[in-house]
């Protein structure tokens, strides 16, 4: 019966519409207002972006700009130099299929179906090393290609996954640190967390790209790609930590207390009852982390890498080209948008997930 009513006095779109937005003429005033800017800007972008722009690829400085609108012709005309950077023109086709390899093993990731620890490290392992052969080549025909010559949104994504592969382990063993009941240990990971916290991100790049080799023997150096990624994924590691603890703080005491009670050990009390409420606790805060890490990629082209961004800087740097810059950076805007629109929405989906 009670279900029934409810159903029956279900409010409608309008309702919502009127109660969020007209409640009052105040209200009312203030929301014409700020439908009227909101589309102003967006008629703007219509109007600039398809209605009077020009779309052809023949198209140069003077017929672009003779309606008025966007030049979309940079990007008919330079998307390789865009996606793909420094990457061989003739073996392209491996870097959008790598691309799409992490893609299809991130969306795998997703689904629950799939989350257990088995089932996870055999789509990451299969999806990390199919990557890495078909950039990196050397194999089964394909021509060696160093990673100097990676670039784009392959190198974006590389560099994106390796963090996180990398700095989430690193996270949780960092936070289980810190939340030891040993001083020492409690003390010293706090003081590593808190040192790496309170450095800009460029410092530790810059140190892991240029200054470490001069600090350690030739054996130990390694490629550049990878000793950026660690840097990316210490830092990484040492903000996740703290937003972990943070979600571990929120677990009541009795919650450990009982697993004792029960005979529960270390491994499995932290593993069944205090990481997975943690997890739930900090996810919003986990979320906007990985965010921050996808966009901050494009920093990695201070040490000498082509990713997204950089290469989309070249793709306009040329003479013939300098006009364009703003629909080449709507484009790379619009790539970004796309990832990271998708990746907050996934973190929506886990909250309600989680809730219920």
């Amino acid at each position: 019966m009670t279900t029934l009513i409810s159903a029956q006095y279900k409010p409608t779109v309008w309702m919502k519409v009127q109660k969020n937005y007209f409640k009052n003429w105040r209200s009312a005033l203030l929301s014409m207002m700020c439908f009227a800017v909101l589309g102003g800007i967006v008629w703007s972008i219509v109007d600039w972006g398809i209605l009077n722009a020009t779309f052809s690829s023949t198209a140069r400085h003077t017929e672009c700009y003779a309606n008025g609108g966007a030049c979309w012709s940079i990007i008919a005309n330079r998307w390789r130099v865009i996606l793909f950077g420094l990457y061989p023109y003739d073996e392209q086709w491996r870097s959008i299929t790598a691309c799409f390899i992490v893609v299809a093993t991130i969306a795998f990731s997703c689904f629950p179906v799939f989350w257990t620890v088995r089932r996870l490290s055999l789509i990451w392992l299969v999806g990390a090393a199919s990557f890495f052969v078909i950039m990196k080549g050397g194999v089964f025909g394909l021509s060696l290609v160093s990673e100097e010559q990676w670039g784009g949104l392959a190198l974006t994504l590389f560099i994106f996954v390796g963090t996180v592969l990398i700095g989430m382990p690193l996270a949780i063993m960092l936070a289980l640190l810190r939340n030891s009941k040993l001083p020492v240990i409690s003390k010293v990971t706090g003081v590593i967390i808190d040192t790496v916290r309170s450095l800009p991100l460029i410092s530790i790049l810059f140190t892991f790209a240029l200054v470490l080799p001069f600090m350690l023997p030739d054996m130990l150096v390694g490629e550049k790609l990878y000793r950026v990624i660690a840097a990316s994924a210490l830092f990484f590691a040492a903000y996740q930590a703290e937003i972990i603890r943070g979600g571990m703080q929120g677990v009541p005491k009795g919650q450990e207390e009982a697993a004792q009670a029960l005979g529960l050990g270390y491994y499995q009390r932290i593993t069944r009852i205090i990481l997975p409420q943690a997890f739930k606790n900090a996810l919003p805060a986990m979320i906007n982390q990985f965010v921050t890490t996808f966009m901050e990629t494009s920093l990695v082209t201070i040490v000498g890498f082509f990713e997204l961004l950089a290469s989309a800087n070249a793709a306009y740097g040329t003479g013939e080209w300098n006009f364009a810059f703003v629909e080449v950076y709507f484009f790379v805007a619009a790539i970004y948008f796309a990832f990271v629109f998708a990746l907050s929405r996934y973190g929506a989906f886990l909250e309600r997930r989680m809730a219920n």
